[in-house]
């Protein structure tokens, strides 16, 4: 997984390289990024099916494939942070999870631009290159800083997201949007932020993510405390003492309850 991602990353720089120069340009650069976005999947796609051949496929751009192995699939986003990468802000990821039987087993997020991998495998910890993680240990929201991100209304529905984000700014010490779900979730597992929620987000922006937390020792959810995320797309991660009520207050303000009215 990390020799798949390290290769990628080597195309997915060389074309950041190039963005400053296309901002202005007349044509712009998105169409330049949707053809780095596919060779960067390209290259973790041969990488992968090279390594394991049997395994099924879910990646962002190509969908998914099953593979000649039902019970392990590869979940991989080869772009996390597409707008920043956009607009020349050095914040995105590669991400990869292995999925066995319906779990995640092991997933890698790395930063190209900071050259940092963030690596788990199930009951083995979590990892920024060669350095064990721990979740924060802040035991108050008043004291934390939080990550999210801003579903499309499409797939946030009929929440609340700009009530929720009034609300945990109101009761914390500051909201942080960096755009890439896959690093904030690796941020989480790192202690650099206490928590983090978002609403509408694909299995290929949090499979890594969520291993990174637990192995960190961590709490991942969905809004309603279980463990449907990657089918839901909302998820709530923090530390043990933050987690519950985090949650609680997002849940609340997101359906327009007390704490959005009162933020």
């Amino acid at each position: 997984m990390a020799n798949a991602a390290l290769k990628a990353s080597r195309a997915l720089l060389r074309d950041f390289g190039e963005v400053e120069q296309l901002q202005v340009s007349i044509k712009g650069p998105g169409d330049f990024v949707s053809t780095a976005d596919l060779r960067a999947e390209r290259t973790l796609k041969a990488e992968l099916v090279r390594a394991r051949p049997g395994y099924g496929l879910l990646f962002e751009e190509g969908g998914a494939e099953a593979g000649s192995d039902p019970r392990h699939r590869w979940i991989c986003d080869p772009l996390d942070g597409t707008t920043n990468f956009l607009h020349g802000i050095p914040h995105f990821a590669i991400a990869i999870a292995l999925e066995r039987d319906g779990e995640i087993v092991a997933g890698i997020t790395y930063d190209p631009t900071r050259d940092e991998m963030f690596w788990a495998e199930k009951g083995g910890g979590a990892f920024v290159n060669d350095r064990r993680l721990r979740v924060s240990a802040r035991r108050q929201l008043g004291e934390a800083v939080i990550g999210t991100g801003l579903a499309s209304p499409a797939h946030a529905g009929e929440l609340d997201q700009i009530g929720a984000l009034t609300a945990v700014q109101a009761s914390t010490s500051g909201v942080r949007r960096m755009g890439s779900a896959a690093l904030d979730l690796a941020y989480v597992a790192a202690g650099r932020f206490d928590g983090f929620w978002q609403f509408g987000l694909s299995p290929w922006d949090m499979a890594s993510g969520l291993l990174l937390v637990r192995e960190a020792g961590g709490y991942v959810s969905d809004m309603a405390g279980g463990h449907a995320m990657m089918r839901s797309g909302d998820l709530v991660a923090a530390n043990a003492h933050l987690h519950l009520p985090l949650a609680a207050l997002i849940k609340d303000a997101a359906r327009g309850g007390p704490a959005a009215r009162h933020a």
